[in-house]
């Protein structure tokens, strides 16, 4: 018992430190944000950014970045090389204080404009960390007349530093290293991340080029901006843009709190207006801020104050209407930040935002007054952004409106049948089994009313010709009665694209009510034009019941055929003149009446029965082709239907009825 006790005291003995290598190996995701693939691409980052600062600095404009088959790494830079001899000011090797002491490098005093003046990677931290964190680490640096090597594993440096002379071309610095599985979950690092990175680093590093080689696909990439965030924007907008591209640029110097130090900033920041795509980016000392932080913040408040006020002195209000917010301007807005500071706050080792109250002010500030001057000086322009950005915010407005309605109409009860008129619905709740039949008119309700399987079967209506839905609105769309009600009794509510509503659908396939949805028309014309304009709407407001192979069409015998013993029925001309060239005695045909003439009998065996009914699947192969044919035949392409009709007219002729 004394033996147990003395166990579990907690005494001078107990506290305990993380040493060397393990401080990083085994918790990885407290430098690095995760200990996950994140995590990996952030040490590859850290590496890199150090390359970045040197060329931004003006030394060497090229850097190189290798991904190997067996996911190791390589970065080389032509940078003045990392300092590796002996520090008689630290009483150490350099190359110690770099590669195997965190919080240790030549990025402290960037303030007073040692070493670097803006500085991306973080104080000494990134080169030891990524070192510790992995299976090996091979380091040559050529400087001072000198070739030096390095190598570690699994954090711990083999051999000290080889040095010898070198006639080299340039100075610079190689750094090859493989990520440990043991530190990392995830060390498979995609392509994608690589190009993606260096692409934004070339953006925001004007004149730097970034050479990617890909040992896996053999592949070589090259990413150059020479005017930086312009030249992006000017990609970004592909010329579509209703304005020009505008370029904004100060440099300052402030303080985030009175008895803190004061430090400088640069601010970049370019932008155009654009209806068909919009982008937001924001980078800090060339770090990408994923979540923005302080630039985010300053250049909402900037373009919101601008813009509301511009509205308000131009009369472009209408009366009692609402404040434009920053999402009706972000729906035609282009626009890239690029800001550097001596001292920054991140709100965390990642870097993916800052908290810097100056830098907010300071880009509040310059932003505001730089947009003031741009809409006083371009009338024309400005008034078309102003106009733009009030046709976003009512249709967004608009479109709000619209999804509260959908919501409203579409909030049935599980009971519908009261809610829907002339639904008809089964028996069985399986949904499996349950089948909806969609008829053409009241007449052909009941005859398949009395002619179906009452388990599994279910009726619904529709009366005349439905709404085109590829040609109307969405408010239009949503008075219709009937098409408010065959939505109720889907039951999966709508899927609603439009730019405004993307992430407001209401739609659930796992609230679909049925196994299938059949449409079962006359085989006529109209009943054609029927059966297009209720796919028309099911690809429009549901079209994942049609990937989802979910509809179905129900052939209807175009001939009735009767002979002494026995009634055939023909689904087409061809069908007819075989079994007329099968039957011995005499026969009668006729026209197959609509389906409200037809007895019971004939509509279960003809249309219903599982066992002799047939159904054509509605899968387009080509949904794009379909979109197309849709377009041409039901919408707004009135050129393209003329076209169509002219060449292919001629095809369709003996589908109508000239008695």
């Amino acid at each position: 018992m004394e033996k147990n006790k003395r166990s579990t005291e907690y005494g001078n003995e107990s506290i305990s430190s993380l040493k060397g290598p393990d401080r990083v190996r085994l918790r990885p995701s407290v430098i690095f944000g995760s200990d996950g693939l994140e995590g990996c691409q952030q040490s590859v980052l850290e590496i890199l950014s150090n390359s970045i600062d040197e060329a931004r600095e003006g030394y060497g404009n090229v850097i190189e970045v290798t991904r190997f088959k067996d996911k190791s790494i390589m970065v080389k830079d032509y940078g003045r090389g990392v300092p590796v001899e002996y520090n008689p000011k630290e009483g150490r090797y350099n190359w110690e204080l770099v590669y195997c002491e965190l919080y240790a490098g030549g990025k402290y005093n960037t303030n007073e404009g040692e070493n670097y003046e803006f500085s991306l990677g973080l104080n000494g931290l990134g080169a030891c960390a990524t070192q510790y964190s992995s299976e090996y680490m091979d380091v040559t640096v050529y400087r001072d007349g000198y070739e030096y090597n390095l190598h570690f594993e699994k954090g711990y440096n083999i051999g000290g530093l080889i040095k010898r002379k070198s006639n080299y071309e340039h100075t610079g610095t190689i750094q090859k290293w493989k990520p440990d599985r043991e530190v990392f979950t995830d060390i498979d690092i995609p392509l994608s991340f690589f190009q993606e990175t260096l692409k934004k680093q070339a953006v925001i590093n004007p004149g730097i080029k970034f050479i990617l080689y890909d040992e896996e696909s053999g592949q070589t990439f090259e990413y150059l901006y020479e005017n930086g965030i312009v030249d992006y924007v000017k990609e970004i907008d592909q010329g579509k843009g209703f304005t020009e591209v505008k370029y904004f640029e100060t440099f300052t110097k402030g303080r985030d709190r009175e008895d803190k130090p004061e430090y400088k900033v640069k601010i970049q920041i370019a932008f155009c207006f654009n209806n068909e795509i919009n982008l937001l980016e924001y980078y800090h000392n060339s770090s990408f801020l994923e979540y923005g932080g302080a630039p985010d913040k300053a250049v909402k408040s900037a373009f919101v104050h601008v813009i509301d006020k511009a509205a308000r002195a131009r009369g472009k209000y209408n009366k009692d209407e609402s404040k434009i917010t920053f999402a009706d301007i972000q729906d035609s807005l282009i626009l890239v930040t690029s800001s550097f500071s001596t001292i920054t706050s991140y709100e965390n080792q990642t870097k993916k935002a800052i908290t810097n109250k100056f830098i907010q002010e300071a880009m509040t500030e310059f932003l505001k007054e730089q947009l003031e001057i741009y809409f006083i000086e371009n009338k024309i322009e400005s008034d078309r952004i102003i106009d733009q950005v009030l046709l976003n915010k009512r249709s967004r407005e608009s479109a709000e409106k619209t999804r509260l309605n959908i919501r409203k109409k579409l909030n049935a009860s599980v009971d519908i049948t009261n809610r829907v008129k002339k639904f008809v619905d089964c028996r069985t709740k399986d949904v499996s089994k349950r089948e909806l039949y969609i008829v053409e008119g009241d007449s052909a309700l009941g005859a398949c009313k009395l002619g179906r399987d009452a388990e599994f079967q279910a009726i619904m209506p529709v009366r005349g010709k439905i709404l085109n839905c590829l040609k109307a609105g969405y408010e239009t769309i949503f008075k219709s009665e009937i098409i408010v009600d065959l939505l109720k009794v889907l039951g999966c509510g709508v899927e609603i694209k439009s730019k405004h509503n993307k992430e407001l659908n209401t739609f659930d396939i796992e609230s679909f009510r049925w196994s299938k949805v059949i449409i079962c028309t006359d085989a006529d014309v109209d009943g054609f034009q029927i059966r297009t304009l209720i796919l028309a709407m099911l690809f429009r407001l549901v079209p994942t019941l049609i990937r989802e192979g979910k509809v179905y069409i129900a052939e209807t015998p175009l001939f009735e055929i009767n002979t002494k013993d026995k009634t055939y029925f023909a689904y087409t001309e061809k069908e007819k003149n075989e079994i007329i060239s099968k039957i011995k005695g005499k026969y009668t045909i006729q026209r197959s009446k609509g389906l409200g003439e037809n007895q019971p009998e004939m509509m279960w065996e003809t249309t219903m029965n599982p066992k002799t009914r047939r159904l054509i699947k509605v899968v387009p192969e080509d949904f794009e082709e379909t979109q197309k044919m849709f377009d041409i035949l039901l919408g707004d392409n009135l050129q393209g239907r003329k076209e169509y009709i002219e060449r292919y007219g001629h095809l369709y002729l003996d589908m109508i009825d000239v008695s």
